[in-house]
């Protein structure tokens, strides 16, 4: 995280920097990027580079970490918009993110990333909805959801069932990437997944069967 020193920036001069190790984090994977050339853009002294941030690690995982909260502001918004429905959100969620980590502005710096990818990185970028620093955003998120729909008995299940389809999301993310999908065949994968979660994995015996000797 950065040093208290950064946040007492201005606005504009926390978004310049963050800018710029976006920009190097695009052009090279974070084991080969430079902090040279991040305070050259960003137009600062390498000393001061070092009073808001320890290192480029820390740079750039706090980077990731603003693209993630982003991320889950803006599936609220879209569960708001769809009633609730957490698999339509999902869906639609998935489906802008495939065009957003593909346009030009992004393509190179999630390249970077994912074919970097550790457990540092994943989690992240896949960061848990329910963090103890995230309390009002997960309250708005839990608020949102129709539960309506879903086989779940509590609230404690509610937070499972959407961990377990961020995983899904992230790592259809992270393959549609890894394998070169097209958009059309990245979402075919995501909803066939998506589809097995909503009818369930399991099967129980009719008791017919079971009761057979």
């Amino acid at each position: 995280m950065p040093k208290p020193t950064f946040f007492r920036l201005p606005k504009e001069k926390q978004d310049t920097l963050i800018q710029a190790a976006k920009k190097e984090f695009s052009r090279a994977p974070l084991h080969e990027s430079s902090v040279a050339n991040i305070v050259k853009e960003a137009c600062i002294p390498r000393g001061s580079f070092y009073q808001y941030f320890e290192d480029k690690e820390d740079l750039f995982y706090y980077l990731l970490r603003l693209l993630s909260r982003k991320s889950k502001e803006q599936f609220i918004s879209t569960l708001q918009k769809k009633g609730g429905d957490l698999f339509a959100a999902f869906t639609e969620v998935f489906q802008f993110a495939i065009q957003d980590i593909r346009n030009q502005e992004n393509a190179n710096f999630f390249k970077n990333a994912f074919s970097n990818m550790n457990y540092k990185t994943e989690n992240t970028l896949a960061e848990n909805f329910f963090e103890e620093d995230l309390k009002k955003q997960d309250l708005a998120l839990l608020r949102s959801v129709n539960t309506k729909k879903l086989n779940i008995n509590n609230e404690r299940e509610l937070q499972d069932m959407i961990t377990i389809l961020e995983a899904v999301t992230f790592h259809n993310l992270v393959q549609a990437f890894a394998r070169e999908l097209t958009a059309e065949e990245a979402l075919d994968h995501y909803l066939a997944q998506m589809e097995l979660l909503k009818k369930g994995l399991y099967r129980e015996p009719s008791p017919a069967i079971s009761g057979k000797k």
